[in-house]
This record gives C-alpha cells, structure tokens and sequence, in this order.
C-alpha cells in the first residue's frame, strides 16, 4: 500500500475502570481477578494519614492477598524520589501494584512498574530531549490506579511526569504500556481534599479537556507507519466527545466543590470530569499550558501553597497550568475559533455572553472562574518577574511532544509572548 501524504487513523486507548462510591473496598477482588497475591502499595504521606491504603490493604490481607504499603511517594515527584521509590520496590518482588492518591502517586507507580519490570538507568526510557526514549521491551505488571484527587486523570493515561532537578524542569516518560491495567475510581475518596488542591486539581482537569479539544486534528499529521502511531495522536471525534462533556461538568461543579468539600454531587461530577478529561487528553494530548507549566513548577524558588504538606517551595501541577491557559487560548483562537467560543459556552454561558469579542470569550470565562476559587493571579503570585521569562521560555521549548499537538506552530516568541501575558491575569 502507497503511503497516504496525512494521517487517515487515529488510536484511542483506555483502561477498564469501576466508578463510584465504595469502590475502593472492593480492590481485594480486582487483585484476585488480575492473579494477584502479593502487592506493592504506593502512596504519599498525606493520604497515608487517612488511613485509607491500611484500609484497602487490610481488606486484600483478609481476602488472602498480601499489600505492603510504601507512603513516601514526593508530591511532584523528582527524579530522585523516582530513584528512592524504585529502589524500595527492588528489595522485594511483586506480582502487581496499586497507587491510592493523586496523580504524583499514580505517575511513580508508573515508573516503579516499569523499572522493576525492565530495569535500566533513569533516563533510557525518559523522553527526549532530556533522555533517551527507548520503549519498554516487554509488558509490565498489572497496576491498579486509585486516584484521590479529582485533576491529573493519571489513572487512564499512558503518561508519567517527573522533575529533573539539577535540570530545573519537569518531562516525562509516555508509552502505552505505561498505562494502568484498572482504574478505581471511588468519590469519597476526595471529601477531605483542602479547597486549594480542590481548586489546582480542578483547572487541572479543564486544562487537559480545552487542551485537547483545541490540539491539532489527527488528520493534519504526516501519516504514520503502524509503529510509529504515538499514544497522543492529536484531537479526534473520540477525545472530542469525552472533553465536551468533561468540560461541561467542571462548569457546573468545580466552584460547588472549591466552596463545599462535602458536596457529595459535585465531588462526584468532578471525579467524573477528571476521568473524561483523562480519556480525552490521554489520547488526543495537551499542548501550550501543560508545556510552559513544566519549567514554571520546575523552576520555583519560595511559593509555598497553602493546603498543601509540607513547607518546601511548590507550584502545584494544577496552578501551573492554569496561569498561562487565558493568554494560551487567546494566541490558538484563530486557529479554530468555533471551537474556542464553545468551549467558553459550555464552562460559563452567561459569562461568555457578555463578552463581546469572541477571542476573548474564553479567557475571559476562565480567568472568572480561576479568581473564583482561589487560584494564584499569574506568574508574578507564584514567584516570577518579568527577568524569568527567558528561563520559563527555554524550559517549555523543550517540551517537543506537547508543543507538536498544538494547533499552531510554536515558536521562542509566541512562548515568550505567552507567559509574558500570564505574568498577571487579572
């Protein structure tokens, strides 16, 4: 067959998944029914402090599997925690994991999935053009995926993000193989989160959603081999239907759930939103936002979040992306300005119809909901001058495999343009 000059496929995968409340106490069966015995928990300290994962690991010691819990999984994970946790899951052997927290948990069961399975140096499997971005020569181990937070959509993705700290930026490992075997997705596990997490995961999961849906179709690539087809395969009718409604139900509960954590119906819609958001994203891929969000995380020096552990400087994932989303949805408009007006509909209507310019429909509308809820006025509250944007620049250039699913081809000086925008919002 001759090659055809544009891609004609497009991929979509996701994991079986169980939603609701109660699911977590039904994580014996799920490890019964995967064959097995003996498991490695990770989880970090904070959701430790629930008691949850004793729970969930009390409840497969019964059934007679046994869970051993490992809680010092780092919140954004780094290399060196990568390293640390990898190293712990070594002195043993498993025959399956399981990650009970937010994405930073889900993301280094990932990597301890795939370096006890295939063990190799830190940076063999990372992407480049940080290292090397060799594929797992062999399947990994089953992994069940219990989120706790409703943002990363970790628990569907093939993605694992990590911070190379003598680098000062954040990249990842992507690879289908990485992705979990199960999700278990249980509400109540998030009625505890601190607003702040509440509201930083939550513009974490509208990013992936608006990502996605704006990102270059799938058939405006060059056409690809079987081989060469990549888990982030750019927007299609698939992710498409699954960032619509995602983003139609963080319109409708994200501030419910910011102003009541025990909302059980919006914390519920939330989780829901995050994992559509997660099916979305975990295909079509995430472009703009995300890639300047690694170097402005990466690159922090004294922002400590509030509801946060811990005292150590941090710029939460979620915050990281959601400064620069009204500048970056104001430079992609005019490559699809249809689709940029219906999504500002779908998060605000009333908002998005006193807008009169549609370019500014969008940010408008999220720049409402972000001081709303308590998100960080741009750049300049989390830290940065206008003297860092070369720094931020430089780090989210780097960001190759995001940066080729947006819409437009991006330069140093849209970048540039971009954060300098972001330094406030408002």
């Amino acid at each position: 067959m001759s090659e055809t000059p544009s891609e004609t496929q497009f991929t979509y995968q996701a994991p079986p998944f169980r939603f609701g409340p109660g699911a977590v106490d039904e994580i014996w069966h799920d490890l019964l029914q995967l064959g097995v015995r003996r498991a490695l928990l990770l989880t970090d300290a904070g959701v430790a402090a629930t008691g949850l994962p004793e729970r969930i690991a009390q409840a497969a010691g019964a059934a007679g599997v046994d869970v051993v819990v490992y809680d010092e999984v780092h919140i954004e994970p780094t290399d060196g925690s990568i390293v640390a946790a990898v190293e712990f899951a070594k002195a043993s052997e498993w025959e399956g994991f399981v990650a009970v927290g937010g994405g930073s948990v889900i993301d280094t069961a990932k990597a301890v999935n795939l370096y006890t399975s295939h063990p190799a140096a830190l940076m063999h499997y990372v992407n480049p053009p940080f290292g090397e971005g060799a594929p797992p020569p062999g399947p990994l181990k089953p992994l069940v995926a219990v989120p706790t937070t409703a943002g990363t959509g970790a628990e569907s993705t093939s993605v694992c993000v990590l911070d190379l700290l003598d680098l000062k930026v954040k990249t990842g490992i992507s690879h289908t193989r990485l992705r979990p075997t199960l999700a278990v997705i249980d509400p109540l596990t998030t009625l505890t989160l601190p607003d702040e997490v509440t509201a930083a995961t939550g513009m974490d999961v509208l990013g992936h959603a608006i990502e996605s849906y704006t990102a270059r179709p799938y058939t405006s690539f060059a056409a690809k081999r079987p081989e060469g087809r990549v888990a982030y395969c750019g927007a299609n009718p698939v992710s498409d239907v699954w960032c619509e409604r995602a983003i139609r139900l963080v319109g409708t509960a994200l501030r419910r759930a910011v102003a009541r954590g025990d909302d059980t119906a919006a914390r519920t819609d939330m989780m829901l939103a995050a994992t559509f958001a997660g099916m979305g994203f975990g295909n079509a891929g995430v472009h703009i936002p995300h890639a300047c969000a690694y170097p402005i995380a990466g690159n922090v020096r004294g922002h400590v979040p509030e509801g946060y552990p811990g005292n150590e400087p941090l710029v939460p994932h979620g915050q990281a992306v959601a400064v620069t989303t009204p500048a970056a949805f104001r430079f992609t408009f005019e490559h699809d300005p249809g689709r940029h007006v219906d999504v500002a509909t779908w998060l605000d209507a009333d908002t998005a119809a006193r807008e009169p310019d549609p370019r500014e429909k969008l940010p408008a509308v999220l720049t409402d909901l972000m001081r709303e809820i308590g998100i960080p006025n741009g750049l300049e509250a989390l830290g940065y001058s206008e003297s860092d944007i070369p720094t931020l620049v430089d780090g989210a250039s780097k960001q190759h495999r995001l940066l080729g699913i947006a819409p437009v081809d991006v330069t140093d000086g849209h970048l540039e343009h971009v954060l300098r925008e972001s330094l406030t919002n408002w």
